[in-house]
């Protein structure tokens, strides 16, 4: 009867086919769940790993890169964001896997393993490839329409391609269709007409954002949509989400501050300061404040003698910023590409003790553990608050992490979005590492510690 069970589940679940190879290169300097997960996104072929910051993304993706390596004799690329590839580099060199990296095309016989930054990718041939990897994979929404369609079409006929995020937008449905569409599996709109229903009777992909959606999840669909993901992409914020044990794995703690500055002015036409509602007068409060919150991050940092990052969002903010802050150095869009990565590799090594740029710069993929204070302008993006914390606060940090938030009276409706965006995606995450990892107990799947449960009636 469990036969029968067994069968009549997997008769009615979408599974993507599997196109690798049995692993041919497993360290042993890997975790037990970095295993695991190397083994089965190996012999998946294409696959996507969503694992929380510090818990060895890197070394995972370079391992996998070296076992197409050794199956294929062909070369892999790995995509990784700005100053992100020295770091990636590096990793290589520490654990024995040969890579080089490239920023104009251009790369030697004597590597298989090619690294560069997503800004690059024009200048090298798909037909050079066999496999590719797309690391901090969520960055990708942050391009523009044209550089995601690249990378889709540059990744179409790798036989061999691997996305790695620390964690796809766990309110935003249509990033995970997206990521399916780059591995070669359901295009985004196709899993949307598969899984969601259309509320506003449209054909534009829309965001999952709680009651005002165009997409919704069917009712009936939820248990087959979180298992067809599972069939291509595991998620895991600890080891223990796959059964594995924690201990090596316990984040110091996260201390949040919040500053209320004053302002020296009031908004036309007001006796009083009023918080901001409408995003103009949000807009026009935070340029208003500029000097008064900026005084106050330098207050905060100047004289800790300790490294630090002030995250902002205007450029007007990070110039002054940065001639408040002695010893800092400001990563700013109009830097070449070449000087944002020299700037931050000068913060990483000790140059600069301070680090002064905009989350959508500098929050997705660094490491660095050897600072444990920051402080931050709030916005509504709650994603890029928690990257730029995390660059910080992650695995194999050992002092408890500060930030600083800075804010205004008049930005308290931006503060309280952002405080309930962060509750809704722990709740939201905490679903969707347990939707994804649930129907492993289904799959039995040999690479995990979770066994194989059937009803009691059976």
């Amino acid at each position: 009867m469990t036969n029968k069970y067994k069968s009549l589940i997997e008769s009615k679940t979408q599974h993507g086919s599997d196109s690798g190879f049995s692993p041919m290169f497993v360290p042993d300097y890997l975790f037990d769940f970095q295993k695991s997960l190397v083994e089965w996104s190996v012999e998946k072929g294409r696959a996507g790993i969503f694992a929380d910051c510090g818990m060895g993304k890197t070394l995972i993706q370079l391992v996998w890169a070296e076992n197409v390596v050794r199956k294929t004799n062909g070369k892999v690329l790995i995509l990784t964001p700005l100053a992100v590839s020295g770091q990636t580099h590096q990793e290589g060199e520490k654990f024995g896997i040969e890579t080089m990296r490239s920023r104009d095309g251009s790369f030697n016989g004597k590597h298989n393993i090619i690294i560069t930054n997503y800004q690059q990718l024009h200048k090298f041939d798909p037909s050079n490839f066999v496999g590719v990897v797309c690391d901090e994979s969520s960055i990708l929404k942050n391009f523009n329409g044209a550089t995601r369609n690249e990378i889709t079409i540059f990744m179409r006929k790798m036989k061999y391609r691997l996305l790695a995020t620390a964690t796809p937008s766990p309110n935003d449905f249509i990033e995970l269709g997206t990521s399916s569409e780059a591995l070669g599996y359901l295009g985004a709109m196709d899993m949307l007409n598969k899984f969601f229903s259309n509320t506003q009777n449209t054909s534009k992909i829309g965001r999952y954002r709680g009651e005002n959606v165009k997409w919704r999840l069917k009712g009936h669909a939820e248990i087959p949509f979180w298992r067809w993901v599972c069939s291509w992409a595991r998620a895991l914020r600890k080891p223990s989400d796959l059964g594995f044990d924690d201990s090596d794995f316990i984040l110091k703690d996260l201390i949040e501050n919040q500053h209320i500055v004053e302002a020296n002015s009031l908004p036309e036409g007001m006796l009083f300061a009023m918080p901001a509602v409408t995003m103009q007068e949000q807009r026009g409060e935070r340029r208003r404040t500029i000097t008064e919150r900026c005084e106050q991050v330098a207050e905060l940092i100047s004289d800790t003698n300790r490294p630090a990052i002030a995250w902002c969002h205007l450029n007007d903010e990070g110039d002054l910023l940065e001639n408040l802050i002695g010893g800092s150095v400001q990563v700013a869009g109009k830097d070449s590409d070449d000087k944002q990565e020299e700037k931050m590799l000068s913060f990483l090594n000790g140059g600069s003790r301070v680090l002064v740029t905009k989350p959508k710069i500098g929050a997705w993929g660094l490491n660095f553990q050897h600072c444990n204070h920051m402080t931050f302008f709030p916005s509504h993006s709650y994603e890029q608050y928690y990257q730029a914390v995390r660059r910080c606060w992650r695995y194999g940090q050992d002092k408890d992490v500060y930030v600083d938030i800075v804010t205004t009276e008049g930005e308290s409706r931006v503060m309280k979005n952002l405080e309930r965006k962060s509750k809704q995606a722990d709740l939201m995450f905490g679903r969707l590492v347990s939707e994804m990892n649930n129907p492993l107990l289904v799959d039995g799947d040999k690479h995990f510690t979770k066994k194989e449960e059937f009803p009691t009636w059976l």
